[in-house]
């Protein structure tokens, strides 16, 4: 499954390693430094999201890269990782692209729910994914639970 081009958008597997995802993952630990301290980041690096349980997803605007998000397959669940959208390409709807993407590799993979954990001072990305339909939901996944923690959750239609 990939988004096709129609607007000059288009969201494909790439890998983490190459130049372009090394690139994304950094600017993305950039963008979480500035709000969150490093200690409460639990964000995989490039070598993680080269897993074999990991769909590494890149958004391309008229061939330049413009965001990321990883899809970790946690065999009853699947885990969003590194949504990313580069400042200058905020607002044009890549993010909705990217976690579509990611959803239905969810679904390819028959994973009935995909769940993230993210952080309440990351006001923009809690409204983001409660558009989209994620709700509170328990910690998971050995996560400490941490004053500003956030755990959301959507189940995906079968």
């Amino acid at each position: 499954m990939t988004h096709g081009p129609s607007n000059g958008l288009s969201v494909r597997v790439e890998s983490p390693l190459d130049s372009t995802g090394v690139m994304l993952i950094r600017e993305s630990q950039a963008a979480l430094l500035e709000h969150t301290a490093e200690d409460e980041i639990f964000s995989l690096d490039p070598a993680g999201l080269a897993a074999p349980d990991v769909t590494f997803l890149v958004a391309r605007l008229n061939g330049m890269p413009v965001g990321c998000v990883a899809l970790v397959d946690m065999g009853g669940y699947g885990e969003i990782k590194r949504l990313f959208v580069r400042t200058g390409a905020r607002g044009h709807g890549i993010a909705d692209a990217l976690m579509a993407e990611a959803e239905g590799h969810a679904a390819d993979l028959e994973l009935p729910e995909i769940r993230l954990e993210s952080s309440t001072d990351l006001a923009a990305a809690e409204r983001f994914y409660r558009r989209l339909g994620y709700a509170d939901c328990a910690p998971f996944g050995g996560y400490p639970v941490l004053p500003h923690s956030l755990f959301l959750s959507r189940r995906l239609v079968a």
